[in-house]
């Protein structure tokens, strides 16, 4: 069962950065794919930006220039570092994985492990 850890929420000013991360946990296969997606109260989950152990990454237009998806394999993380926030950014975020790799997409019936969430709040 993988496990997925996220950290690095906070409320920030509008122009401000923040950097999230998401440790994984319990891959059964060489090769997998993760992603983050969030949700604002009331809206529909938004995949914004995935990234596979094998270095291909997709980001959605509404961030890409903004937001950087990276990832550290060797110890199972990926890294979101959104830069230029805005009160539009404010949402819960969400680590998602799948395994093994077909792809990074951003479509949220794609994954099978999700994180709990960390909130992002971004005040104009």
């Amino acid at each position: 069962q993988v496990q997925l850890v996220e950290s690095g929420g906070d409320s920030v000013q509008s122009g401000g950065s923040l950097r999230l991360s998401c440790t994984a946990s319990g891959y059964r296969y060489d090769t997998y794919c993760m992603a983050w997606f969030r949700q604002a109260p009331g809206a529909e989950r938004e995949g914004i930006a995935a990234g596979c152990n094998d270095g291909s990454t997709n980001h959605a237009g509404s961030v890409r220039g903004r937001f950087t998806i990276s990832q550290d394999n060797s110890k199972n993380t990926l890294f979101l570092q959104m830069n230029s926030l805005k009160p539009e950014d404010t949402a819960m975020y969400f680590c998602a994985a799948f395994e093994p790799n077909h792809g990074p997409s951003l479509k949220a019936s794609r994954y099978n492990y999700w994180g709990h969430g960390t909130q992002v709040t971004v005040s104009s």
